[in-house]
Formats: structure tokens, sequence, C-alpha cells
């Protein structure tokens, strides 16, 4: 019988590969460019594309290291620093996004640290056509508000954040079950408003 915490680590694998995939291609394409290139002008926009594409990746890694794996830090926290850098790694790539940090804590517990890139992946993900993503930590509570002229929120993640999907995944759904699954473990309980016209907010109650 599979492993269904195998199957899920496989889900946010190839959510990690499928972001990815863009930069990483890029990379290649501006290297190929660049060996064949003879045109000075041409060759500094190949470097060009080839050092964005591989800020992009390593931006990616970054943050996807701390949303989906263990790795960061000492012992139960993150640096504060560390998450912030990892989500201005995120919003780097699209000039559309502003981000507001909203932490005035140093460090970060690993759970909360984990929701607030996921929630933060999540929200971005909606800001179709810019807007601002505004993250924040307040006691128990790790709230990540999207503001932006059009959102768009999946109806299958809205279900799995709301409480009211069935057990399963995709790699597009992974993150928001990882999210869910979280919460659930330790208790808590996430919350989706989205009243407002063009802003949307996720929150996780943690307990004390």
């Amino acid at each position: 019988m599979p492993d269904p915490s195998l199957d899920f680590a496989s889900l946010l694998c190839s959510r990690l590969c499928h972001d990815l995939m863009s930069p990483v291609g890029a990379l290649g394409n501006g290297l190929e460019l660049l060996a064949d290139e003879r045109d000075e002008d041409m060759r500094a926009r190949c470097m060009e594309l080839v050092a964005d594409s591989a800020q992009a990746s390593a931006d990616k890694l970054k943050f996807f290291r701390l949303a989906f794996g263990a790795a960061g830090g000492t012992g139960d926290d993150l640096a504060a620093s560390e998450v912030r850098t990892a989500l201005e790694g995120l919003v780097r790539g699209n000039g559309r996004v502003e981000l507001g940090w909203l932490v005035d804590a140093p460090a970060l517990g690993r759970l909360p640290a984990k929701l607030l890139l996921n929630l933060a992946l999540l929200s971005f993900d909606t800001l179709v056509r810019g807007g601002r993503l505004d993250v924040g930590v307040e006691g128990p509570e790790v709230v990540v508000r999207a503001e932006g002229p059009r959102l768009v929120l999946d109806a299958e993640i809205r279900s799995i954040l709301c409480g009211e999907a069935a057990p399963g995944a995709s790699a597009r759904t992974a993150p928001a079950w990882l999210v869910r699954q979280l919460v659930e473990a330790a208790g808590g309980r996430l919350m989706l408003a989205d009243a407002e016209a063009g802003v949307l907010v996720l929150a996780a109650n943690l307990p004390e």
C-alpha cells in the first residue's frame, strides 16, 4: 500500500520542479546563446539573461528550502531575517508586487515560519495583476494579506483551506494541504476572509 506521506512529499517536489523549470530553462537558453554569439552587445544581453535566471533559480530554491523543507536556523527557531529574505526572493521577479514585512520578533518558530511562507505563496499566486502582499506574526497568529486590482483564488485551494475538501492533493494544491495539515496537527485553526473586493486575508491561529 502506498505511503501517503511519500506521495505528499513527491507532490511538493513536483511543485518545486514546476516553479524552477522556467528560470532554469532560461538559464540554459542563455548559456547556449552565449556560446554561439560573437556580437559584444548581444553577449552582454545574454549575460544579463544568465544572471537574472541564476538569481531567480537561487531565490526559488531558498524559498522552497524553508517553505517545504527542514533547513535553516538552529534548534526550533529561524531568524526572522532569513524568512524575510526568502519572501523577498519570492516576489523579486515580479515588479508588480510589493512586499510588506510586519514582523517585529528577531526569530520565528519553525511552524509559524513555515505557515507564513506557504500562506504567502498561496496569496502571492492570487495577485494575477500585481498588488501588495503584507505578512505578519503577532503572538500565536500568522496573517497574510493580499491586495490588488484582481485576485484569483483557486476554488480547490479555497475548499482545502476552509476544511471542506476531502483528503487528496495535486502539485498545484500541495502548499494548501501542507498548511492545513500543519495547523490541524498543532490544534490550531485556519481563517480565510475575502469579503472586501480586491482583498484576501489568510490567517493561522495557533495554540499559545
